[in-house]
């Protein structure tokens, strides 16, 4: 295919993780870095509706979705090139996944810096979203382990960009659309083990959980916490804390010595989610009952416990189609940040959604460290708090504005990646450096080549 030649194109209907909003666009698959550039130039053609880099597709809102434009699906970009197995880096495609990475480091001795809660996430998504993990207390999110990166711009010409630019900065976090990130070279994190070596334990409620988050999270790398928001009274905000890092050479059993850096995912055999499942099967009861069973199921306390990587970061990923549970119409996800010494609004928002009888089973609280540069990027230090939540419940769309005031007048922020429904006039509060992303998106991009559902939603020209 000659350089200047756009891939094929088709029609399709596409979706965030959350299944909520669906929208049609012409889906291209690039191939090369030239074929990229030409799908961008034409992109950018009189008459075009614009395009936005789609990864693994698992934004949960619209962030990659392109109503009647293009969305360019970056994972036939996903070479591995270079590892340097002693200084730590790798420079890879931006759609090579987590997942792979992890195949490939591991058995050298090294690991992604940060994961989210799926490895089914590309290097680019990751970069684009600036995701975090358990261990952004310690270290940060994944765009500060980025030591450069290659951008296609809106001219079809390619950029290097390097830590510390503005450019760098509004694309960590910029969630695609200053460009399409080609390739980044990220320093990784060294590891004696594929073993994770994990402390549990019970907490009564929400304070209780927040004391003992503030007094040891510096003594673990990796740190989370369930919570039953279903739960009131005296337990409200009962959890399931769950800490631990990477197990040592000499804490594993001699068996495990033998192959002590081998990627083992295979745990239980995965049973998919049927294409249809009934509407309502997550409701108040079904979830309130799973809830005290997860709570009463973890043990009291216990240490050093040897997990998997795969049971320990990414569970869900064992059960393929996982979103599917909530029905055709689909689910939200809301993560919000407060600051710390916001303890306040924190507890009202719990205790709100108790009230409400939100059936959230997948709740999760953590503590964020120092935040990083990305003028979107969403971490700052304080606690951020994430649940699901079936679209379809009643009261969900007031109840969810209402939080939303909640967070902005405690100068928090609520995750753009996992974003479909927020407000545009409180972007701004959120996102305090909002303007200057605008004013170089316009710099950058005058025609507006690059746009997404969620930017034309939130006003992000």
């Amino acid at each position: 295919m000659p350089a200047d030649t756009v891939p094929p194109a088709v029609a399709v209907p596409v979706t965030g993780w959350g299944r909520t909003a669906p929208t049609a666009a012409r889906l291209i698959r690039p191939r090369t870095y030239e074929e990229a550039a030409a799908a961008v130039r034409a992109c950018g053609a009189h008459g075009a509706r614009g395009g936005i880099a789609r990864g693994l597709g698992r934004a949960y809102g619209d962030a990659a979705q392109n109503a009647g434009g293009a969305v360019l699906d970056m994972t036939g970009l996903d070479r591995v090139h270079a590892i340097d197995v002693d200084g730590g880096t790798v420079l890879c495609d931006a759609g090579v996944s987590l997942h792979r990475l992890m195949e490939v480091l591991l058995p050298l001795g090294w690991f992604v810096p940060v994961t989210p809660g799926t490895r089914y996430v590309t290097v680019g998504g990751a970069i684009g979203a600036d995701v975090h993990g358990k261990n952004h207390h310690v270290s940060g999110s994944f765009s500060r382990h980025v030591l450069s990166l290659e951008l296609l711009t809106a001219d079809g010409g390619i950029r290097t960009v390097s830590r510390g630019t503005p450019l760098f900065e509004a694309t960590a976090g910029g969630m695609g659309l200053t460009g399409v990130i080609l390739n980044a070279t990220v320093r990784l994190l060294p590891v004696e083990t594929s073993l994770m070596s994990v402390d549990t334990e019970r907490v009564r409620d929400l304070d209780d959980l927040m004391a003992r988050l503030t007094l040891t999270d510096d003594r673990y790398r990796y740190s989370v916490a369930w919570i039953d928001l279903l739960a009131r009274g005296t337990s409200t905000g009962r959890a399931v804390l769950t800490r631990g890092d990477h197990a040592p050479l000499d804490a594993l059993p001699p068996r495990a010595r033998r192959t002590p850096l081998r990627f083992r995912t295979r745990g239980l055999p995965a049973l998919p989610v049927p294409a249809h499942v009934p509407e309502g099967l997550l409701n108040r009861t079904t979830v309130g009952v799973f809830n005290a069973l997860w709570y009463r199921k973890a043990p009291p306390a216990r240490t050093g416990e040897l997990q998997r990587i795969a049971t320990f970061f990414h569970p869900l990923d064992g059960v393929p189609h996982w979103n599917r549970v909530y029905g055709r119409s689909g689910f939200v996800q809301y993560q919000f940040v407060v600051g710390y010494g916001r303890e306040e609004a924190l507890r009202r928002i719990v205790e709100r959604i108790s009230r409400h009888r939100c059936p959230s089973f997948l709740a999760v609280l953590k503590r964020f460290g120092e935040g990083d540069p990305g003028w979107l990027s969403f971490p700052m230090p304080g606690w951020t708090l994430a649940l699901d939540l079936p679209a379809g419940l009643p009261g969900l769309a007031a109840l969810l504005d209402e939080l939303d005031e909640e967070v902005a007048a405690a100068e928090g922020r609520v995750y753009l990646a996992k974003d479909a429904r927020l407000r545009p006039e409180l972007l701004a509060a959120m996102y305090p450096r909002l303007a200057e992303f605008r004013e170089l998106r316009r710099t950058l991009d005058p025609r507006g080549v690059f746009v997404s559902d969620l930017a034309r939603r939130l006003d992000l020209q």
